[in-house]
């Protein structure tokens, strides 16, 4: 678990060097996240998905359909979670 919580901290020291201008081009970049494909990995509804991550039904149906791409710590979330599914069960308690 500590693995996203580095990544985390990461992101926010790296938004901090941004916003004073620091920072250019080694910031991390995610993947967009199948966000369908991970549902499906994971055996769960769109519900049950976005109850676990904190977002909106339609914010994951946006997701799927294309209108919108997961951004900020979602993304981290959902590409951590395709890469490591058995991690779903921490954020679904």
């Amino acid at each position: 678990m500590s693995s996203i919580a580095d990544d985390i901290i990461k992101s926010l020291e790296q938004a901090v060097e941004i916003k004073k201008g620091n920072l250019e081009g080694n910031v991390t970049r995610y993947e967009i996240a199948d966000v369908k494909a991970i549902r499906e990995q994971l055996h769960v509804t769109q519900k049950e998905l976005a109850m676990a991550i904190d977002v909106s039904v339609d914010t994951v149906k946006s997701w799927e359909q294309g209108r919108r791409n997961p951004t900020g710590l979602a993304s981290k979330v959902l590409n951590l979670l395709s890469k490591e599914p058995e991690l779903y069960s921490k954020f679904s308690d």
